[in-house]
């Protein structure tokens, strides 16, 4: 009997120890790692940055080294569908860890701020296919009564990132050896393959049948991105709304085309906003926005409170420790409970992210324990804002999938979180340079970028907000 059929006299959510116990939980193991190095890598990186650019130079480029990374982290997701089926769930997953592991070395040797983007973008194609792997292999090993569990568990992972990555990457910075952060991250790929190699054996095999990929759309979606990075670069404000337009204009253009494709990048409904599973990923895609506000967190503590990398990257942490607990205490609501979470997130974020617009920079109007208080508690709402809606929308996507897409659908899933992520850190990027943050530079050009960046991107869970009354009913 199917993990489908045999659910429906399952209970609506399974508990923990259904998940963790024998052989479920030894696949939950082998499919959370890779997210975890993922999730690592991505907080030491936000830990460095600023010691990188003081070493190799490239303050302007701040922002590229996430947008550069989350675009190849969008055609990873993307390509992850193709590779599962041909490699299967064991070899899929030691590909993805490869190319991870490679990028991280390119970062780890590189001289200049080029070669760096360039490691970051192999890196971002590796962590892109372990992402999207991740949420699509919970279809394929688990029943649906463990996919809120498996969801959260997953998302968990960036919890355990927040103990390990700030440390990682804060300890190496102050002791003025960034590069050997990225050269850590190499032996634990290794030790995630050989986890990998030994629990998923059995998980599933290839397919004769090979997905296409749909390059138009993927193409589309990443020329946005660099569109709206590009019109950062410029210190004139007419380039800066043309690259915005532009890439607003490719996005749509993605979206059309994606309409009719016959090989399609989202499963059928997605792109209306006006259905339910339209609105669902509308709002996973603002949420994510939001929270791209957390590149410039270190930099902007550093920069303006004297923060050393260690405490700075710990505090910007506070952000994914939020995401993560509140993801983990909401998965076992169901119902009128879950819907009222969805609803609830989205104004929490909002609110935590117009409280950093005072908090970050003020200068000496609060105390230093009290302004790293409100910062923490800032941070950790924004990422509660997400977490506690993401088990339920993430559930959501799966049950609401059309029939025959149910792979689609999932890797659609870190496709929109992903490009959400990178038009974020590209209108970041265009936001913070904008308001000063390289011309005057300094400590008044970091507190100017700190209050718009952070008011100004209060406005996409706003928008969320709106979305997910109705994601609520679906």
């Amino acid at each position: 009997m199917s993990a489908v059929a045999s659910s429906a006299a399952a209970p609506a959510t399974a508990s923990w120890g259904e998940l963790l116990r024998g052989r479920n939980g030894l696949l939950a193991v082998a499919l959370t790692g890779g997210v975890a190095l993922h999730a690592v890598n991505v907080h030491i990186v936000t830990t460095v940055l600023p010691s990188v650019v003081q070493d190799i130079g490239g303050l302007d480029w701040y922002a590229w080294n996430t947008t550069l990374f989350v675009v190849a982290s969008i055609v990873g997701a993307a390509v992850s569908v193709r590779l599962l089926a041909a490699l299967g769930p064991r070899g899929a997953c030691l590909a993805a860890l490869a190319v991870f592991a490679l990028g991280s070395a390119a970062c780890a040797s590189a001289t200049a701020m080029p070669w760096m983007l360039a490691g970051r973008s192999v890196q971002g194609l590796g962590g892109g296919m372990l992402a999207a792997l991740s949420y699509a292999l919970i279809r394929v090993v688990f029943a649906p009564p463990l996919w809120p569990r498996a969801v959260a568990l997953v998302s968990g992972m960036w919890g355990v990132a927040t103990l390990c990555g700030p440390a990682v990457g804060g300890l190496f910075a102050q002791a003025g050896h960034w590069r050997w952060a990225f050269w850590t991250l190499l032996p634990v790929s290794a030790l995630q393959a050989l986890l990998v190699a030994v629990q998923l054996r059995s998980a599933g095999a290839a397919q004769p049948d090979r997905p296409a990929i749909a390059v138009r759309q993927i193409a589309l979606l990443a020329a946005s991105v660099l569109a709206v990075a590009a019109g950062s670069l410029s210190p004139q404000l007419a380039w800066q709304a043309a690259g915005v337009v532009a890439g607003l204009a490719l996005g749509a253009a993605a979206i059309a085309l994606d309409r009719r494709a016959s090989v399609r990048l989202l499963p059928r409904g997605a792109t209306a906003l006006a259905s339910p599973l339209g609105a669902v990923y509308g709002c996973v895609a603002l949420l994510l926005v939001g929270t791209t506000t957390e590149i410039y967190v270190p930099y902007f503590l550093q920069t303006l409170h004297g923060y050393t990398p260690l405490a700075a990257g710990y505090l910007t942490a506070a952000m994914a420790a939020g995401w993560s607990v509140g993801s983990l205490l909401s998965s076992g609501r169901a119902g009128a409970g879950a819907a009222r979470l969805l609803r609830a997130g989205p104004v929490l974020c909002t609110a935590s992210l117009l409280a950093l617009a005072v908090a970050i920079p003020l200068g000496e109007g609060l105390a230093a324990d009290v302004r790293m208080l409100l910062c923490g508690l800032a941070l950790a709402g924004v990422g509660a804002g997400v977490g506690i809606g993401w088990p339920h929308l993430l559930t959501r996507v799966l049950r609401l999938a059309p029939a025959g897409e149910g792979g689609t659908a999932s890797a659609a899933i870190t496709t929109v979180q992903l490009y959400g992520m990178a038009i974020g850190a590209a209108v970041a990027g265009l936001v913070a340079n904008a308001a000063g943050l390289s011309a005057p530079g300094g400590v008044a050009g970091a507190q100017s970028a700190a209050a718009w960046l952070f008011a100004s991107f209060a406005l996409a869970p706003a928008l969320a907000a709106l979305l997910a009354r109705r994601a609520s009913r679906a």
